[in-house]
């Protein structure tokens, strides 16, 4: 009996390691006698794609082999491109489908009602079109919840977590993470050079809608104040700290790292533009913020740098390019015993097969009690014997 095939997608942002799993499910499905197809711009592809149109389909299906994947994981982004497409509620039926009928309901995100559309029963078509047996999907809180779905209506789903702020839940490791710390602490040692010889306060932003993993292990290493979106600090109290920090530096010098989520007593993140599929807009840069508060209480010199982008571009780290590669290996290993519903993880510091994340639980936070140190403002250094690598337990 010939076995079926694997279909890929990469969903949401796109972080450094994504071309690893591509290419290590690629040569994986070859060895069991497997064909790969990709599915172009994540869960667009398979919304959108017209199967009566050459161009439809050369846009979205792409078959991968060892030929076509033999060195995508020395680069970042994802080969197969990616979408922030929510299947459950598209804002707008794709014109060739205009006559289909789809279930439709009202949507209310931040006071503004639409009409969106569940467009699941076309997704299980084109699956069924492409002789899908088995759908790797790719990505954070958003394409996974997703991804859950579609198992429950019968797709065989295997999800792989990606995230650089390290909050999908059931694992204490998301793909993207390891090389966005370590460029974040690259950039911040840079920069402290300029800082230092101005006597300045650093004033950086980093990415964290919801969890402050990025900005708080980035702290942690730095020996900075951060603020992260689980606590609310006072701000006055904040700067105060700042203040001792840069008179006590005999460099003259101090820094200070936020969340883009990260908000304090008084003050709520303000957002701006259109929401994506999920319902996200993007953020103000709360760095500008804060900063505009440093000088007018200290009348201090300020730098404020936005690290955001910079950290989820160019090529993975060893560490991303490891468990890229691994999580890949264990997806391959689940689909040849036939197993799925299963997201690939990192637990009590070992590699783990666990259930895909509930979507209504939101992500993973920061443990506050254990991690952050309300009195001072930074990351907490006590008690981490015995803790796993990352300092947590999923």
């Amino acid at each position: 009996m010939k076995a079926g095939k694997i279909g890929i997608l990469t969903g949401g942002g796109d972080v450094p390691g994504l071309n690893a799993v591509i290419k290590t499910v690629a040569y994986r499905a070859s060895d069991m006698g497997r064909s790969v197809t990709g599915i172009r711009r994540g869960w667009e592809g398979l919304t959108h794609v017209n199967f009566d149109h050459a161009a439809s389909v050369d846009r979205y299906i792409c078959p991968l082999n060892r030929d076509n994947t033999r060195n995508i994981d020395r680069t970042g982004g994802t080969w197969l491109h990616s979408s922030r497409t929510n299947p459950l509620k598209m804002k707008k039926i794709p014109s060739f489908l205009e006559g289909v009928s789809f279930t439709a309901s009202e949507n209310t995100k931040k006071g503004v009602t639409s009409t969106v559309y569940d467009m699941t029963p076309q997704v299980l078509k084109n699956i069924e079109k492409l002789e899908i047996e088995y759908l790797v999907a790719i990505g954070g809180d958003d394409t996974l919840s997703y991804a859950a779905h579609l198992d429950k209506q019968g797709v065989k789903v295997i999800a792989v977590p990606k995230t650089m702020d390290n909050d999908v839940r059931n694992t204490e490791y998301c793909i993207g993470f390891s090389t966005a710390v370590n460029r974040a602490t690259d950039a911040i040692d840079r920069q402290r050079s300029t800082i230092g010889s101005h006597e300045r306060i650093g004033v950086f932003r980093i990415f964290g809608r919801d969890a402050g993993y990025t900005a708080l292990y980035t702290a942690y290493v730095n020996s900075m104040r951060c603020v992260i979106p689980e606590y609310k600090v006072n701000a006055d109290k904040l700067i105060q700290l700042l203040a001792e920090d840069k008179k006590n530096n005999p460099s003259a010098y101090a820094l200070v790292l936020l969340s883009e989520g990260a908000e304090w007593e008084g003050y709520q993140v303000q957002e701006y533009g259109r929401a994506d599929a999920f319902g996200h807009r993007k953020k103000m840069n709360v760095a500008e913020a804060l900063n505009e508060m440093i000088q007018e209480q200290l009348g201090e010199e300020t730098i404020v740098s936005d690290l955001t982008y910079d950290l989820r571009s160019g090529a993975p780290d060893f560490v991303d390019r490891m468990v890229a590669s691994t999580f890949a290996g264990m997806a391959a290993d689940l689909i040849e015993q036939g197993e799925h519903g299963k997201m690939m993880a990192i637990n009590h510091g070992c590699y783990a097969a666990v259930e895909i994340p509930d979507p209504k639980l939101g992500p993973r936070h920061v443990d506050i009690p254990s991690m952050y140190n309300t009195e001072r403002y930074r990351p907490s250094y006590a008690g981490k014997m015995g803790l796993p690598i990352f300092l947590t337990r999923s």
